[in-house]
């Protein structure tokens, strides 16, 4: 079978590889509301709060990474992510009280989103309409190989010291910027359009994206928050979130390249990935052991294939030239309000209905994306 990556440009290759070595690292996230409440004694309603203010965040961060990356530079804008993602990830890894912890997450959260405007711009910039889903998937899929390592090694450092856990991502934080850095062509310098961040704002379409994808996202986001924290609840051990990590992740890498999904209609495609992962939730919802946890993942992680490549491509492919990277943050901003959102659904959730409650909620709220993709579809239409 031909690769669909075939012909894809140099810079895609370099950010594909820049960015598996960061996500190498960068299994850190899962485990944030562990380390908060096992290592600094945090409650349960603390770490929700906690988390949420981190995922409030990374909401000027996406911001700030849009407006660098039209006018910085898209290569400068990533390494000063990356540089300020690395200083936070250290500085938690080195606290010993709630609140240097607390200050050290606010800060990762104000680092956390720069680097993608500018990646996912970047990867536009330099690919065919035509050719964005195979290179935006190329990118999924190596952010799945490295996953399978990243589970591997969250697993094993999990038995040993949390914290260690953020000193790995800082180093391959810092190694994934010294690459951006030597091998991405030079910026190119864009001129600046005074009314451009207010067309972006009254562009309806992008809106209305922005609202779909905030659902994917919060969703997306219950997941990595709430697999840890439902383990926990169920008795079952820390290790088993890297596990599940790296068979999400294998999942990713082998139907990536088994099923031809950038043949199929975005919506479509769309549709699909909401029903997978509905199917997914129902069986963590029922899940008590690691096995059915495992299985859960398989089907989660099926729906993930075809859902995480069309929003970018969707966005990207509304977005002028000029104006893609500020286009692209605000689409962004649904990672950073479903990253607020979701600490607190999890924890209340958890506390309130339990974990059935918790996933049976999530799937139903997939169940209404896949039902109202026709509706989308009608609406997102070129004018």
């Amino acid at each position: 079978m031909a690769s669909p990556w075939r012909g894809l440009s140099r810079t895609v290759w370099i950010l594909v590889v820049a960015r598996a070595v960061n996500r190498i690292g960068a299994f850190t996230l899962p485990f944030l509301g562990v380390v908060l409440t096992v290592e600094f004694k945090a409650s349960l309603s603390e770490t929700g709060l906690i988390l949420a203010v981190f995922g409030a965040a990374t909401i000027p961060s996406r911001l700030l990474g849009g407006q660098l990356a039209d006018r910085l530079g898209r290569r400068r804008t990533i390494v000063l992510g990356l540089t300020g993602c690395a200083i936070a990830q250290l500085w938690i890894a080195s606290s010993h009280a709630l609140w240097s912890a607390v200050l050290a997450t606010i800060l990762l959260g104000l680092a956390f989103e720069i680097y993608e405007p500018p990646s996912q711009a970047m990867i536009a910039d330099v690919t065919e309409p035509a050719d964005r889903p195979a290179a935006y998937g190329l990118y999924s899929a190596a952010l799945a190989a490295a996953g399978v390592l990243a589970g591997l090694l969250a697993a094993a450092i999990s038995h040993w010291d949390l914290r260690w856990l953020f000193v790995a991502d800082a180093i391959t934080c810092m190694s994934c910027a010294i690459l951006v850095a030597l091998a991405l062509p030079t910026d190119v310098r864009r001129e600046r359009s005074p009314d451009r961040p207010a067309t972006v704002w009254r562009d309806s379409r992008l809106l209305l994206l922005l609202v779909g994808g905030t659902v994917f996202a919060t969703i997306y986001m219950q997941l990595v928050i709430g697999v840890p924290l439902t383990l926990l609840e169920q008795g079952l051990p820390e290790s088993g979130t890297g596990i599940i990590l790296a068979v999400s992740a294998v999942t990713l890498i082998v139907a990536q390249r088994l099923l031809r999904v950038q043949h199929l209609d975005d919506f479509r495609a769309i549709a699909i990935g909401y029903l997978l992962v509905g199917v997914g939730l129902v069986v963590t919802a029922i899940a008590h052991s690691l096995t059915v946890f495992l299985l859960a993942a398989v089907l989660w992680s099926l729906g993930e294939l075809f859902l995480l490549t069309r929003y970018l491509t969707q966005a990207s492919g509304l977005a002028p030239e000029e104006a893609r990277g500020r286009y692209l943050a605000v689409f962004g901003l649904s990672w950073g309000i479903a990253t607020t959102i979701a600490p607190l659904t999890v924890t209340q959730l958890l506390a309130t209905t339990g974990p059935a409650g918790l996933w049976l909620t999530t799937a139903a709220a997939a169940g209404v994306l896949a039902v109202l993709q026709p509706w989308f579809r009608k609406r997102l239409a070129p004018v």
